[in-house]
């Protein structure tokens, strides 16, 4: 069975801490467990939003922040809208690269990317979904899976 949530959130960045704390509460669910879980997706859904409200949202206050996951046995889904114009994720430069080591820009959503099973805009770009799958060796490095 899955279960899904959805927030709204001000483009306040105050508010990301308490969203991400209220998901990871929700995601017992789940059979994933431990540093994965924790890691991974705390990180990752941290980042989007920061993104989303920083960059989509330009940090205007008037606009809002959307999130929607699905928790199931296996896989949580979390996708986070902005109301901004997008961008092409594509065109974020590689901050491992040489050249960008003293930049800022794209460490986000490098650390998504390395975090997450997957990663994916939508095409205007001012959605991201993050997908997180439970695997047997991560469980039992994590030290809190139950055996079956």
């Amino acid at each position: 069975m899955n279960t899904k949530l959805i927030l709204e959130l001000p483009n306040d960045l105050r508010e990301i801490e308490h969203a991400v704390e209220f998901v990871m509460q929700r995601c017992t669910t789940c059979q994933m467990q431990g540093r994965k879980l924790k890691l991974n997706l705390g990180v990752s859904l941290t980042e989007a939003l920061s993104n989303a409200m920083l960059y989509g949202n330009d940090k205007d206050s008037r606009k809002r922040v959307r999130i929607e996951v699905i928790v199931g046995e296996h896989e949580i889904k979390a996708r986070v809208t902005d109301e901004g114009a997008g961008f092409d994720p594509g065109g974020i430069p590689d901050p491992t690269s040489p050249d960008h080591l003293e930049k800022c820009s794209g460490r986000g959503l490098f650390l998504m990317r390395e975090l997450m099973d997957e990663v994916h805009f939508n095409e205007s770009g001012n959605q991201v979904t993050l997908v997180i799958r439970s695997d047997t060796d991560d469980d039992e490095a994590g030290g809190e899976a139950d055996e079956a």
